[in-house]
């Protein structure tokens, strides 16, 4: 079997704390085996190692969360990475292309698209491996999970079973109903209605024969040179809607959509992270403090209130899911990122004049991680050490690097740095265009610069 988990989204109804790179699914508020918090995807991974699943699991995701994942899962997951944004039905199919032509894995072979965040306990995984099964001995186009009803809710689809057709471990499937309202949710749940979870299954040979219907490629390389001109559309539009034979498998364990801050905060492993103070008065509130700064909370009720680089939200609880509508004119850069080095907080943005913008950074590098070989074109840095030591690689010269050293770097200049130790660094950027896509790197692993860079040098 294989699985693939869909990595996306830019997480608007958990702002501030989320953004267009660390979507809600990267938020490390959720309970780990230790003492450190754990992220959804990190949660996620970790039981399907514990069921078995891990290795035969890759990440469908697009470019600007390749840093985090491999960052969180410590460069564990494969990963397929989406060219551009085309939603779920064009990423669906880059991935089982990938595995068809990339992998050499068989028509007949089973793959399971699963969202990279569902709250369950570990038994929905072992529910996951039956997906494999009930497509290979039946006639099924598409195997769904659905999640048993706790109660009639209004913000989840809904599976409608067939009345005519049923068997013991699962059933065919009539239709879908999208949010209805309570009452209407109460009767679906009275005629055997489950909540659809977003989870299905498939042979790689009916995902091949409906490209074969469309003219569109079968092979890897071919769909991914089209793939910037491709149609944005859902998979749930273009293909469950059109299928004819569909069952699903329904699911009696614990299951949660923690999209929303007032779902979330109900997992949450602390009701406090970050600096800050929640008095005694206050009753049912959350503090999520990402800044330098404290945040009292006096006599509050039924409040989250969350802090980052992109913004300060308080919100009643009830109020949090429309939290979408109103931030979703905000177009700001994110403010905070996390890499797979360590990560980047911006402390202040200037623009000076119609060609020139100062932004400053602070950097943090974790110990035995580096920056990439690189160069950019529009603008110049400065770097001022300020904690720990680092292999400090420039136009092909290397030196060691200390608190208080700073770094005089124009553009086309090529540099790169590694960590001895936990490293900080404050970056001023001046120049026209002070993007993240201003960059061109000429090696990743240090490995391979040392190889490469310095060997030259040395002949």
């Amino acid at each position: 079997m294989n699985i693939i988990l869909l990595s996306g989204g830019s997480g608007k109804r958990l702002w501030p704390l989320s953004n267009e790179s660390r979507s809600k699914q990267f938020l490390k508020v959720l309970e780990g085996d230790s003492e450190n918090l754990q992220s959804m995807v990190q949660r996620v991974w970790h039981q399907l190692s514990n069921t078995g699943l891990k290795d035969a699991t890759f990440i469908a995701t697009g470019k600007s969360q390749e840093d985090i994942i491999k960052g969180q899962l410590e460069n564990e997951a494969g990963l397929i990475i989406e060219p551009f944004r085309r939603d779920t039905f064009p990423a669906i199919v880059l991935a089982v292309l990938y595995l068809y032509s990339i992998q050499k894995k068989s028509k007949d072979e089973v793959v399971a698209i699963l969202p990279v965040d569902p709250y369950v306990e570990d038994s929905f995984f072992d529910r996951v491996k039956d997906l494999e099964n009930v497509v290979q001995r039946s006639d099924a186009q598409l195997a769904l999970i659905g999640v048993n009803p706790t109660y009639p809710s209004s913000k989840y689809g809904y599976i409608v079973p067939s009345r005519y057709t049923s068997v013991k471990d699962y059933f065919s499937v009539d239709h879908f109903i999208e949010k209805p309202s309570e009452i209407q949710a109460s009767e679906l749940i009275s005629e055997g209605a489950l909540w659809n979870c977003g989870v299905f299954a498939f042979k790689i040979e009916y995902i091949l024969s409906i490209l074969e219907d469309k003219g569109m490629p079968v092979r890897y390389d071919e769909f991914l040179k089209q793939y910037e001109t491709l149609e944005k559309i859902s998979f749930d539009y273009e293909v469950v809607e059109k299928t004819k034979n569909i069952v699903a498998l329904p699911y009696d364990g614990y299951w949660k959509d923690l999209g929303t801050w007032n779902t979330l905060t109900e997992e949450m492993a602390t009701n406090q992270i970050g600096k800050g103070v929640i008095s005694k008065e206050s009753k049912n509130v959350h503090l999520i403090n990402e800044l330098d700064i404290p945040i009292t909370v006096l006599g509050g009720e039924n409040l989250v209130v969350a802090a980052s680089p992109d913004g300060i939200l308080v919100s009643d609880k009830e109020a949090s899911p429309g939290i979408k509508e109103l931030v979703s004119a905000f177009d700001n850069r994110p403010m905070y990122e996390e890499r797979r080095w360590g990560g980047y907080r911006v402390l202040d943005y200037t623009k000076l004049t119609e060609d020139r913008e100062v932004l400053t950074k602070r950097i943090q590098i974790k110990e035995g991680k580096n920056l990439s070989y690189q160069l950019h074109d529009y603008r110049d840095e400065v770097w001022t050490i300020i904690k720990g030591e680092g292999e400090f690689i420039f136009n092909n010269e290397l030196r060691i690097v200390k608190p208080g050293d700073v770094l005089q770097i124009k553009s086309g200049d090529k540099h790169a740095i590694k960590a001895i130790t936990d490293l900080e660094i404050i970056e001023i950027q001046t120049g026209s265009q002070l993007i993240e896509e201003d960059i061109v790197r000429l090696y990743m692993n240090w490995e391979d610069i040392q190889e490469n860079v310095l060997n030259i040098k040395k002949a």
